[in-house]
């Protein structure tokens, strides 16, 4: 057994090293943030009463990985979700990821090309994709398609052979073309300049509301979901009516939006004044997904997530 584990603090020191890219891989397989942190801390203490298991020969990252995957499987297989996905409406336990925790991961351990193709595989569109994929099938694409690792690798910490992971693979791969958008061919790793300038219109156009101004900054049939709640509207016609509600007047209030990004999309974090009141409080976060410098959808998010952005509650 290696030396450096055999006690709690020891345990500790090895996972810390590997704890924010364990979030990461279980925030995907799960869709929920909330989940991927359970997922994680179980992981922890798996691996503190299975340490026998691990020798110096062995792989601490991988063992790591076997042990988080496990546990999101076996998440995965209690809860039986089967998302059928017209929409992110279709996933209500879908949540968002910071981009400053995303940020954590150490660059230095990845080549730019895999830093570019961390936005791919970190968008909401694709974290919802993912949701449609039987369990074995989502570790498979993950493990193979994200994180890069072999179909050897891969089998390895599924406990499965090599023709399994391949023919899983080539399933999964499938489905994630039918069901995700088509991803953007700019080679970046965050925000795009048209996609900033993009959010400050979509904020400026929140705290001095112009409904003709902001129906040309969406594209026509914009879609606009809000997990946890089964809400879809789809194209401005259908939103124009909420836009009134929020922004006309005798409306809700007067807004006042922060700039951040979540899941390397840009977003907006929102805080209401309502008439009578002081001070701006949060009510909700934006996140926006840019086609062809037009807002193509926007998932709406409850105040909760505000705690994980390190943003304040009232301004």
């Amino acid at each position: 057994m290696a030396t450096d584990l055999v006690d709690q603090a020891g345990l500790e020191r090895a996972v810390e090293r590997h704890r924010r890219e364990l979030h990461v891989h279980c925030y995907r397989l799960l869709g929920s943030f909330e989940e991927a942190e359970d997922a994680v801390q179980d992981a922890i203490v798996r691996a503190w009463v299975n340490r026998a298991s691990f020798d110096r020969g062995d792989n601490l990252r991988a063992w790591l990985y076997r042990i988080a995957t496990n546990v999101c499987l076996d998440e995965l297989r209690r809860r039986k979700r089967t998302p059928q996905i017209h929409s992110l409406a279709d996933t209500p336990w879908l949540q968002p990821y910071p981009d400053h925790l995303l940020d954590a991961l150490a660059p230095s351990e990845r080549t730019p090309d895999e830093i570019v193709a961390a936005r791919d595989t970190i968008e909401l569109a694709f974290v919802a994709a993912l949701q449609l994929l039987p369990a074995q099938q989502r570790a498979v694409l993950i493990m193979r398609d994200v994180i890069g690792w072999s179909a050897a690798e891969a089998a390895d910490i599924l406990d499965t052979s090599v023709p399994a992971v391949n023919s899983a693979l080539q399933r999964a791969r499938a489905t994630m073309q039918r069901h995700r958008p088509e991803p953007d061919n700019e080679r970046r790793a965050g925000l795009s300049a048209e996609e900033r300038a993009l959010l400050g219109r979509y904020i400026a156009l929140h705290e001095n509301p112009d409904p003709a101004a902001m129906a040309a900054l969406v594209r026509d049939d914009v879609r606009v979901t809000m997990p946890p709640q089964p809400i879809c509207f789809e194209g401005w016609e259908a939103l124009a009516p909420l836009h009134e509600k929020a922004f006309g007047p005798g409306g809700l209030g007067e807004w006042k939006l922060l700039p951040t990004s979540v899941n390397r999309m840009p977003a907006a974090a929102c805080y209401l004044r309502p008439p009578g009141e002081e001070r701006f409080k949060a009510f909700k976060l934006d996140v926006l997904r840019v086609e062809d410098d037009l807002v193509a959808e926007i998932t709406t998010f409850e105040r909760v997530v505000f705690a994980w952005l390190d943003l304040p509650l009232e301004l």
